[in-house]
């Protein structure tokens, strides 16, 4: 019996053992759909407290049930540590570290070199390996195949299968998950290929769309997220424009909506956050100077949502001094520090960088964020005031509102509200009567 039907007969019945480097937004997801599946998952974290907290079955991340990961646990199919050894008896692992930028911008595939090494320490003949981290295209065959080859002694696509499929988690989403959103996946070679995706497709519920190697798969995530990052640079500069008009930029784009073909509504706002739109993107204007190319369209649009937060500074400056009232000593208070709206995640967060240039201009701050109970910027630690009332809006000149959760009662930051700037469009449900003192960006 050949390497690829051994495994498939393992992965048909149920005894294959998987194994997930990452234990994250992205990993914990993975792993539980893997036992949900009936699959015995061994998961591995550098960080101690969170390897414990599966083995509690209790979750961290706001995309994973603590019931259902309770269930997992209890029933001998998932199990973490921060110990790698678990990962000896895996024979599917999929990597699911972060890929940040470095202080130049540039692509820190540190995670993914110290994983690689690692993996590559334990890995034996029939197994398979997967990289779910966005990174650039040609990561999987000229990092990570080498550290797997060198550090084993084995060969790919002889010993071992090795494939790339990018993520595709959205906090927050209500709709789509990992468990059903579609999936990609790029092997080494076409029995790579056709592995990975056989896995997937006993995992999840979403199509899985085979394509012709890696870098294509590579490609296809930097596409995704750079389609998202130019179009809201373009939201952004049409806001910006639309503002000097005297355009509403909201009713423009409600309006342009109409069309059932065509046009995809994007929408401005404070800057970009989460893990992915900030920082993708520029994975692919690095990769492409090697090949001599200069990817002026996708800089541009970042140069463009980069200087959100201090436009949005800018103009609670105009509208404090309308209150013959300067940024030094101005109470302000921002609602929402998250990057997006109902989820608890901080990362990249433009709300940070306001209030870190509010402060830089002398401004007294405080924040309410129902789910971010505390934050880090550059100024230190930061905590949430317990309740939104009446009487203590009031004491602030200028509300913020940078990030739009529906649990806050905008109707009562309107009512005492001396003065609002919306840069989500938050109160966009109000009735005119009661927007009477918000202004949007």
């Amino acid at each position: 019996m050949r390497g690829e039907d051994r495994f498939r007969e393992r992965l048909h019945s149920h005894t294959l053992v998987m194994g997930v480097v990452g234990l994250g937004y992205v990993g914990l997801p993975l792993a539980l759909q893997m036992a949900k599946a009936g699959y015995p998952v061994r998961g591995y974290d550098l960080q101690p407290e969170r390897a414990a907290a599966v083995n509690r079955g209790e979750s961290y991340i706001g995309d994973v049930d603590s019931g259902e990961l309770a269930l997992a646990v209890g029933g001998g199919l998932l199990s973490a540590s921060d110990n790698p050894r678990i990962l000896e008896d895996a024979e599917f692992v999929a990597i699911c570290v972060p890929t940040p930028l470095d202080a130049h911008q540039q692509p820190d595939v540190s995670y993914i070199r110290q994983s690689g090494q690692m993996v590559a320490g334990l890995l034996k003949r029939e197994r398979a390996v997967v990289l779910e981290s966005t990174t650039y295209p040609g990561t999987t065959q000229e990092l990570l195949l080498p550290l797997l080859e060198e550090g084993s002694g084995l060969r790919c696509g002889e010993d071992f299968w090795l494939a790339f499929s990018p993520e595709r988690v959205d906090p927050g989403n209500r709709r789509y998950h990992t468990g059903n959103t579609p999936k990609i996946v790029g092997g080494v070679g076409e029995e790579a290929t056709r592995l990975t995706a056989a896995v997937y497709r006993q995992i999840l519920r979403g199509q899985v769309v085979e394509v012709s190697s890696p870098q294509v798969a590579e490609m296809a995530k930097i596409l995704e997220n750079t389609y998202r990052h130019v179009n809201v640079g373009l939201a952004n500069e049409m806001a910006i424009l639309c503002r000097k008009m005297g355009i509403n930029v909201w009713e423009v784009i409600d309006a342009a909506s109409t069309k059932p073909y065509g046009f995809q509504a994007f929408y401005p706002g404070p800057g970009l956050g989460g893990h992915c739109i900030p920082l993708d993107p520029y994975y692919l204007t690095w990769k492409a100077r090697e090949y001599g190319y200069h990817t002026r369209l996708i800089e541009l649009s970042g140069e463009i949502n980069s200087q959100m937060p201090a436009y949005v500074v800018s103009r609670a400056a105009e509208l404090l001094n309308q209150q013959g009232q300067s940024m030094k000593g101005a109470r302000i208070l921002l609602l929402g520090v998250a990057y997006k709206a109902d989820v608890a995640d901080c990362r990249e967060s433009p709300a940070l960088r306001i209030l870190e240039l509010l402060e830089e201009e002398g401004a007294q701050l405080a924040y309410y964020d129902p789910l971010v109970p505390v934050c880090r910027c550059r100024w230190g630690e930061r905590r949430s005031v317990r309740e939104l009332t009446g009487p203590f809006i009031e004491t602030f000149h200028l509300v913020m509102i940078t990030t739009g959760h529906s649990g806050v009662d905008y109707s009562l930051v309107a009512r005492h509200g001396r003065q609002i700037f919306d840069t989500r469009n938050a109160t966009a449900f109000l009735a005119p009567s009661q927007r009477q003192k918000v202004t949007l960006l």
